[in-house]
C-alpha cells in the first residue's frame, strides 16, 4: 500500500475507496481506531464463518469494544476487549464458547498482536 501526505495526515486509495488516516479525527480515522477495528472485525468475520459452518442459526452479531491505553507509554494500546452480542435461534453457550476458541486461533489480526496487546473476547446470547 502507498500512503500520500495530506493536510493533517495521510491517505491511501484501496479497492473499496479512499482511506484517510490522521492523529486528528478532523482529518481521518485515528490509527488506534483502525487497529481496534481490525482486531474486532477480523474476529467477527472469523466467528461468523465458523458459526455458519457449524450450521448455527445466527440472525445478527454486534461487536462492542473497550480499549485500555497507557498514557505514560505514548498512549500505547495495551488491551482490547471484544464483546460479541449474538442473536439467533437455539444457541448453545458451550458450542459458542468452542467457536470463540477457534475464532481466536484463526483470526490473523489477533494472532498478529499476541504478546504485544492483550485481547479478551467474550460473548452473550441476545434474545
Amino acid at each position: 500500500m502507498k500512503y500520500t501526505m495530506k493536510e493533517g495526515g495521510f491517505f491511501t486509495e484501496l479497492p473499496f475507496g479512499r482511506l484517510d488516516v490522521s492523529g486528528d479525527e478532523e482529518f481521518g480515522f485515528r490509527p488506534y481506531q483502525l487497529l481496534v477495528s481490525s482486531i474486532a472485525v477480523c474476529s467477527g468475520g472469523v466467528l461468523r464463518k465458523i458459526l455458519e459452518k457449524q450450521r448455527m442459526d445466527i440472525e445478527d452479531i454486534e461487536i462492542q469494544t473497550e480499549v485500555k491505553r497507557n498514557e505514560e507509554m505514548a498512549n500505547r494500546v495495551e488491551e482490547v476487549n471484544v464483546h460479541f452480542l449474538i442473536k439467533g435461534k437455539d444457541l448453545k453457550p458451550v458450542k459458542l464458547q468452542k467457536a470463540m476458541e477457534l475464532t481466536r486461533k484463526n483470526c490473523s489480526m489477533v494472532q498478529s498482536v499476541i504478546g504485544g496487546i492483550e485481547v479478551k473476547e467474550t460473548f452473550e446470547i441476545v434474545e
